[in-house]
């Protein structure tokens, strides 16, 4: 059974006409009246997560050159967007993550080795989705938004109180797929929360080949739902705005279309040449929006953030950059009867078949060699 809900007030659905900032380039804040600046503590937490992601950038894109991981969406830019998806969510709530959210996934508490075992070319996501509340991280556009609405509606009618963050980025409000979703959320009243990480490129594709509307927050009304944009290097805007729409879904007011302004800074994933469709002074321009560097400053000038808390985090995540670069450099264990093992709770005899055709052929070439 469908929750009715009052319709809102067009007025009510339409997002600002800049991005909400709380603090700037400079590190400087900027006080609103709708989303207050978080507190001294989730602020530090929020820095401490800026710096293992960027860490965690960096080791993966070096793993790749070295043949260690089969392919990695960087998300090096985008880090304030990945840190605050993930601490603006309760235990009991749900990520549905994209392929580039791996710091997402890390910072809601999957070990970083794991996270990456999707991305090695293994059979399997890495991680237990149940233990952790994230969904396995989706390769095609938009499809996770489709599980995302399923997975809160049926949470509904089981009576939890869950919220979903379903992320995706500006390629996908492209698809399909991501009207669906929308529609089905907004029409059902669901606990949703739609979070767009806008870096204007979908691949080589930029935003202006995307949409014509004034922005991607735009699209909510069209559903019936508000729409909100963010600073996406703005971890403070970021774990304001996102902080309120979960609480809103989470009280019953049904779901939200958020979008953040960010910026892709590396290419798609090492097998795109992104020098084919931007210029290099493009890109240069959105290093001084580093959300890290602003975050650190802010930190700094506020007496909240030492030398010795810098030295400290800088080891932690050297920390994890190191078990990270063990974990990756030890050959997997490989057991071809995986391939079968999983695909049904009971193995018909179509699937024993074929495992007998593939064992016999590895013994015979184990025999041969």
């Amino acid at each position: 059974m469908s929750r009715s809900a009052p319709s809102p007030l067009p007025h009510s659905l339409l997002p600002r006409d800049t991005p909400v900032q709380l603090i700037d380039a400079d590190g400087a804040v900027s006080s609103d009246p709708e989303f207050p600046l978080p507190d001294r503590e989730t602020l530090q937490r929020a820095y401490a997560g800026l710096v293992n992601g960027r860490r965690i950038n960096d080791q993966c894109n070096a793993l790749v050159r070295q043949g260690r991981l089969a392919v990695y969406p960087a998300s090096t830019g985008q880090e304030a967007c990945q840190v605050a998806a993930a601490l603006c969510l309760e235990r009991g709530d749900w990520l549905f993550p994209t392929y580039r959210d791996s710091v997402a996934v890390i910072a809601r508490g999957v070990a970083p080795a794991n996270a990456m075992v999707l991305l090695r070319g293994d059979w399997h996501t890495g991680y237990d989705p149940a233990e952790y509340g994230i969904a396995p991280q989706a390769t095609p556009l938009a499809t996770q938004l489709l599980h995302a609405v399923g997975f809160a509606h049926a949470a509904r009618l089981r009576g939890e109180d869950t919220v979903v963050l379903a992320m995706c980025g500006d390629g996908a409000t492209s698809e399909g797929d991501f009207h669906e979703a929308m529609n089905f959320a907004a029409v059902f009243h669901l606990p949703v929360v739609f979070f767009v990480q806008n870096n204007e490129f979908a691949i080589s594709v930029p935003l202006s080949r995307q949409t014509a509307a004034p922005s991607l927050a735009h699209k909510a009304i069209g559903y019936g739902m508000p729409g909100q944009r963010v600073d996406g290097n703005d971890v403070a805007a970021l774990l304001s705005v996102l902080g309120a729409a979960v609480d809103r879904a989470r009280a019953g007011n049904g779901p939200s279309l958020i979008e953040a302004h960010t910026y892709r800074m590396l290419a798609h994933t090492n097998a795109d040449d992104d020098t084919r469709y931007r210029e290099r002074d493009a890109v240069q321009a959105w290093v001084g929006r580093d959300p890290l560097a602003r975050l650190r400053t802010h930190l700094r000038d506020a007496g909240d953030l030492t030398e010795a808390d810098e030295a400290e985090l800088t080891a932690a995540a050297e920390e994890i950059a190191s078990e990270l670069r063990y974990a990756m450099n030890s050959d997997p264990e490989l057991d071809p009867e995986d391939l079968f093992a999983h695909v049904f709770a009971q193995r018909p005899e179509m699937l024993d078949a074929q495992w007998d055709i593939l064992r016999d052929e590895i013994e015979r070439t184990e025999v041969e060699s």
